[in-house]
């Protein structure tokens, strides 16, 4: 299926879920967050959250500085 992650396209799996597509983006284990369709999906969800076909999918990361 394809769906959109941070604005590029991204072939996954029938039945992928948000942590299959997060970890095609980074495999940072903290300091990271999604929305699914301009939602928050919460961590504990990632796993049990299906995508489906033109899903948009944003990873963010946090980063230091200053």
């Amino acid at each position: 299926m394809k769906i959109i992650v941070n604005g590029e396209p991204r072939d996954l799996p029938a039945g992928a879920s948000v942590a299959d597509a997060v970890a095609t983006v980074t495999t940072a284990p903290g300091g990271v967050a999604a929305a699914l369709n301009d939602e928050v999906v919460a961590r504990s969800a990632w796993t049990a959250t299906r995508l489906a076909e033109a899903d948009r999918l944003e990873v963010l990361t946090a980063v230091q500085g200053g």
